[in-house]
């Protein structure tokens, strides 16, 4: 029995079809994941409730909140590493994302592989 804790990787996603597919790539890489967010108000609840080991974050979320928003309430109390993965690959999003300290910044749409290296790059080293 392998006792090494998962890690847990929170998805907020609110393309519900893109989030079961992170999820299944988390899944093969050896990571508890933890889905189906899909409000910027949800993830910081879940995220002060669970203290993932890594956020995937998607910018355009359901609700008033973005994702970047959302991720600013988080670094309220919390330093998790956040991956975005996002449509907007924009100045103004590229910016405002900069501000909570993102590990990597993904456009999608994102394979399997974009993932695994982004997290063995950027999450592993952490």
């Amino acid at each position: 029995m392998n006792m090494k804790k998962e890690k847990t990787v929170m998805i907020v996603e609110d393309d519900l079809i893109l989030n079961l597919l992170y999820e299944s790539y988390l899944e093969k890489l050896g990571y508890f994941a933890e889905g189906e967010l899909v409000y910027g108000k949800t993830a910081i609840e879940v995220a002060k409730r669970t203290n993932p080991d890594l956020i995937l974050m998607d910018i355009s979320l359901e609700g008033d909140m973005d994702g970047i928003e959302a991720m600013s309430e988080i670094r309220k109390f919390s330093n998790v590493p956040v991956i975005y993965i996002t449509g907007n690959s924009d100045p103004y999003h590229v910016q405002r994302a900069k501000e909570t300290e993102y590990i990597d910044y993904l456009v999608k749409p994102i394979e399997f592989n974009d993932l695994k290296e982004s997290i063995e790059r950027n999450f592993e080293r952490l």
